[in-house]
């Protein structure tokens, strides 16, 4: 090895340089920062929707009993299925019905309400936010959780009331 050659060769397979890295690296950091709102965004907007789906058919469930029967069903414990026929416990999903909600909690049967309805279907446990309920009773109802047919009831029970 001659003393005068450079011991390292700058030449064609020269790497990254170190700015140019952090660059990259900063470039990624601003799109991975635009996109995990969005994301976040979709996943309640998907939360959401299941939960109104799921208080739609459950209702709808409910009210044929009603129409059927004269009356409504006995009152069951959270996360319990009501004594109902078994087609309409077909209609309401009972795998549903007894699994968590998408915004935490369990269902419940009530039909003996002090809200002023004659019943409703709950959620007993809730963990959502309060902005994600008026999203919910925005959709469902008249957007305001104190009125209308879907309210929160209490810092842990949310209600859809049949008329």
């Amino acid at each position: 090895m001659s003393l005068t050659q450079p011991r390292f060769s700058f030449g064609k397979s020269r790497g990254f340089t170190l700015v140019e890295i952090m660059v990259v690296i900063v470039i990624i950091g601003l799109l991975a920062a635009l996109a995990i709102p969005a994301i976040r965004r979709n996943q309640l907007a998907s939360k959401s929707t299941r939960v109104i789906n799921d208080f739609r058919v459950f209702v709808q469930a409910f009210e044929i009993y009603n129409t059927q029967n004269g009356s409504w069903p006995e009152s069951a414990a959270p996360g319990v299925m009501p004594n109902l026929p078994t087609a309409i416990t077909d209609t309401l999903k009972a795998g549903s019905w007894q699994a968590a909600t998408t915004v935490g909690g369990l269902w419940q049967w009530d039909n003996q309400l002090s809200t002023g309805g004659n019943a409703g279907v709950c959620i007993i446990g809730f963990t959502s936010s309060d902005e994600q309920l008026q999203q919910i009773d925005a959709k469902l109802d008249d957007g305001n959780l104190t009125t209308g047919n879907f309210q929160r009831t209490s810092a842990t029970r949310l209600i859809y009331i049949l008329e």
